[in-house]
C-alpha cells in the first residue's frame, strides 16, 4: 500500500507529541516535515533519528512555517496536520486555506487519537487562552492533595526547545535541575514554582516514556497532575479535567483553538482574576461555559497578588516585565505587574518601546498590541542579554517583575527590583478543595 505523505505543522511541542503517538510507527503514513510557528529559531532543525522510530532512520526535517505552499507541492504532500495552540479560528482557517489551496487536505487530531492513558489517576489543568493562571491554579491543587500526604508527580507540556534527543525524558526536582537541562526563562517559568515548592516536574520530548517515568518516579507517585501549556488539551486521559478562564478576554474562551475543546471537555470551569474584571465581563465567561459545558462545575477565584518590596513602587516611576507568552501569542495588554503598580499607587509607567534592543525590538514590531510592558523573552541565550540591555537602559526608578520566576537570577539588572507573586484564591463554593475530596474517595487514594 503507498504511504500517504503527512506534514505536521506545529511548534515544538503538540506537533511531536502527534507524531509519537500516532504516526511515529503507523506505515500508513509518511511524515515528510515538521513545520515550526510562534516559537523564535526552532526551524531549520530535525526531529532526531533517535526519536523518531525505524521508519525514519534519519530524522525528519524541521522548516519555517512561511515555506507551507511551497513545501507542499515539492514534498508532495497529501495532508497537513495543524498541532500547535491559542490560535484563533480565523487563523487556524487561514492556514487550512492555504493548505487546501496547495491541494493537500488539512486536518485536526483530536484527544482519541493523541491522550495516553496513565495506570495512576490523572488531573489535567488546562485553559482557553496563555496567561489564565493554570500555573497557580495546579499550585492549589498539588497543595491541596499534598495536605492529604498524597505524592503528586507533575508533567508539563513540551517545550524542547534545544537538544531534543538530550530532552527526551526531564525530570526536575531542584533549581540545579533548571540549570543542568539549560532551561530558557518560558521553562524556568513553569517549572521553578513546582520545583520551589518540593515538587517534582517531568517534561520533554516523549509523553509516552515521560508518563511511565513519572508513574514510577523514586520518590514515589500517587497521582499525575498535568500541567498544561497554552490552551492545548491535555496529553494524558484525566480522570478530572480542570479548565481555567480569563474574563479580562471575554468570549475568548468560544474563538480559539483548541481552548474550546479544554471548556467542552472540562469537569470543572474556574473562572480567574474576577478580583480585577468587569463584572459584565465575568457573566459573559460564566454564560458561554453554561452554554458550552453545561454539566461541569463553576468555581470564581481571584488571582491574590502579593509583592515583596510595595515601597518600591508606590509612587515611583516604573518598568514591567511580564510574562512572555502571555503577552505575545496569548495577546494580553498587562498582567499581574500592571495590577501591582496601579493598585500601589505608582507614579508613572514607563513604556520599555524606546529601550528596546535585538530581538525586543522585533518582539515589540509582530506584536503590536503590547502596551507599556516587557515581555520577558528568553528562549535563548541573545534574548536573554537583550532583555538585560533593554531593562538596565529603561529610564526609571525600579523594575516590576510579573513574571513566575526571580530574573534576578539569570540576568543582572541595575536598579531597584520587587517581584510579583500571584495565588488562586476561589471565592464560591463548591471549591477545589471539596472536589478533590470527592476525587481522592473516588480514587481510594487513603
Amino acid at each position: 500500500m503507498e504511504r500517504k505523505n503527512i506534514m505536521i505543522i506545529g511548534a515544538a511541542g503538540r506537533d511531536f507529541h502527534n507524531f509519537n503517538t500516532y504516526y511515529r510507527d503507523n506505515k500508513a503514513y509518511n511524515v515528510v516535515a515538521f513545520t515550526a510557528a510562534q516559537i523564535p529559531d526552532i526551524d531549520g532543525r530535525k526531529y532526531p533519528g533517535e526519536l523518531a522510530g525505524e521508519l525514519y532512520p534519519e530524522g525528519i526535517p524541521i522548516y519555517s512555517q512561511d515555506q507551507l505552499p511551497e513545501l507542499i507541492k515539492e514534498l508532495q504532500v497529501d495532508e497537513c496536520v495543524f498541532a500547535y495552540s491559542d490560535v484563533s479560528y480565523e487563523d487556524v482557517m487561514g492556514v487550512g486555506a492555504i493548505v487546501n489551496a496547495a491541494g493537500a487536505d488539512f486536518t485536526l487530531l483530536g484527544p482519541k487519537k493523541t491522550m495516553l492513558k496513565s495506570n495512576k489517576p490523572v488531573i489535567s489543568v488546562c485553559a482557553v487562552r496563555t496567561g489564565t493562571g493554570k500555573s497557580q491554579t495546579s499550585r492549589k491543587i498539588i497543595e491541596t492533595l499534598l495536605e492529604h500526604n498524597l505524592k503528586v508527580i507533575a508533567v508539563r507540556h513540551p517545550m524542547p526547545y534545544g537538544d531534543l534527543n538530550a530532552q527526551r525524558v526531564q525530570r526536575f526536582a531542584t533549581l540545579e535541575d533548571l540549570k543542568k537541562h539549560r532551561c530558557t526563562i518560558e521553562e524556568m517559568e513553569e517549572y521553578e514554582p513546582h520545583v520551589a515548592r518540593g515538587n517534582v516536574v517531568y517534561a520533554g520530548v516523549d509523553y509516552a516514556d515521560i508518563l511511565e517515568a513519572a508513574e514510577n518516579d523514586p520518590d514515589g507517585c500517587d497521582v499525575i497532575l498535568w500541567d498544561g501549556g497554552n490552551n492545548d488539551f491535555s496529553f494524558y486521559e484525566p480522570d478530572l479535567a480542570v479548565t481555567v478562564l480569563d474574563p479580562h478576554r471575554p468570549g475568548h474562551e468560544l474563538k480559539y483553538y483548541p481552548g474550546e475543546v479544554c471548556l467542552r471537555t472540562t469537569d470543572v470551569a474556574i473562572i480567574n482574576k474576577v478580583d480585577s474584571a468587569a463584572e459584565e465581563a465575568i457573566q459573559t465567561v460564566e454564560n458561554n461555559i453554561k452554554s458550552a459545558s453545561p454539566d461541569s462545575t463553576i468555581i470564581k477565584a481571584e488571582s491574590k497578588i502579593t509583592v515583596d518590596d510595595p515601597e518600591s513602587i508606590t509612587g515611583k516611576r516604573v518598568l514591567i516585565v511580564e510574562d512572555g507568552p502571555t503577552l505575545t501569542h496569548g495577546e494580553m495588554k498587562l498582567g499581574a505587574g500592571t495590577v501591582a503598580a496601579e493598585r500601589l499607587g505608582a507614579k508613572e509607567i514607563i513604556d520599555p518601546r524606546p529601550f528596546a534592543v535585538g530581538t525586543l525590538t522585533e518582539t515589540f514590531n509582530k506584536y503590536k498590541h503590547i502596551g507599556n510592558v516587557l515581555p520577558a523573552m528568553g528562549y535563548g541565550e541573545q534574548q536573554l542579554k537583550d532583555l538585560e540591555e533593554t531593562i538596565n537602559r529603561a529610564d526609571c526608578d525600579a523594575v516590576i517583575i510579573g513574571t513566575p520566576i526571580d530574573l534576578t537570577r539569570v540576568i543582572s539588572i541595575n536598579k531597584p527590583s520587587t517581584r510579583v507573586h500571584y495565588d488562586l484564591e476561589e471565592i464560591s463554593s463548591p471549591n477545589l478543595k471539596d472536589i478533590l475530596k470527592d476525587f481522592i474517595q473516588e480514587h481510594q487514594l487513603v
